[in-house]
Order: C-alpha cells, then structure tokens, then sequence
C-alpha cells in the first residue's frame, strides 16, 4: 500500500503552513517550505507521518536560516577579502592562492566522507548535525573529524616537500 499524498496533504497541509507562517512571518514561503516538505514525503514516505512532516518542514527552515547566514558570512568575506586585495603585495597574493590552492588539492584527495565531515564542521554544524547528514552515529563524528583533520594535515605537509598535493 503506497502512501496517499491527497490525504496527507488535506490533514496536515494547513497546520504545517500556519505553523511555519508562524515562524517565517511570510505566508508564501511557509507554502514554499510546506511545498518541499510534501515533495520530500513523496521521495522517501514517513511511517510516522505527522512527526516527520513537521520536523522535515522544521529542518528546512533551520537549513535556509544557515544558508542565509553563510551567504551573509561569505559577503563579509568578500569584502574583506577585496579589501586585503587592494592593499597586499602580489608576492603574498600568490602565497595567499598558492595556500588555497593547495588546500583545495588536499581536500580533494580525502575520501568522502572525511570530506564531508571537515566541510560540515567548517559551515558551522555541530556533531549531531553532522551526524544526521553522513549518516554516522554521533559518537564516531569526533574519531572521523579527528582522523580527517590528520589525513589532511598529512597530505598538505606533503606538498610542501616540493610533490603537488594534486598527484596520486
């Protein structure tokens, strides 16, 4: 038996929106939030629909929340960024991409998942979000970010021996 999206939507669609009304203060993008979280119902069907329509449509306004406050983040660093730019040296520009440049290689050479776990923490999420989005449990978060921190320690420190990290 499949699940019967018409029936869902008719009995939790208008409590949902005026839940996130409630919290958005914005009718149409509580319906765009009530929208995804229908859409996600329809990818993977809840056994427990009620709880999970509401923590779904809950974790999608904390989502957009850090994604707001990540872009904001990122505008600052722009602008600091091109305020630096405007006054550095060409010499310590190019250490300054080289550096970059070369964490972005050492990045690439972790495996997914220690990838994910850096990158994760580095966006600001803490041990149980970051367990909920890489499916490990809490508990191995802080052996794994531990173990990817020295993989990349490793593999940057290798390029500073004169091999480009890029190599295999």
């Amino acid at each position: 038996m499949g699940l019967d999206l018409g029936a869902l939507f008719r009995e939790y669609h208008e409590s949902l929106v005026r839940m996130l009304t409630r919290r958005t203060g914005d009718r149409g993008r509580a319906e765009e939030l009530a929208q995804e979280t229908f859409a996600r119902a329809v990818a993977a069907p809840p056994t427990n629909p009620r709880p999970w329509l509401f923590a779904v449509a809950l974790n999608l306004l904390r989502e957009e929340g850090r994604n707001a406050a990540t872009r904001e983040r990122r505008l600052v660093l722009v602008k600091d960024e091109d305020h630096v730019a405007a006054y550095e040296q060409p010499d310590d520009a190019y250490e300054r991409e080289e550096t970059r440049l070369r964490v972005r290689a050492a990045l690439a050479q972790l495996s997914e998942r220690d990838r994910d776990v850096l990158l994760l923490q580095a966006e600001g999420f803490d041990y149980d979000e970051i367990a909920q989005a890489t499916g490990l449990s809490r508990g191995a978060i802080g052996t794994t970010l531990a173990r990817a921190r020295k993989r990349l320690l490793e593999v940057y420190t290798q390029g500073e021996g004169g091999e480009h990290v890029a190599r295999g």
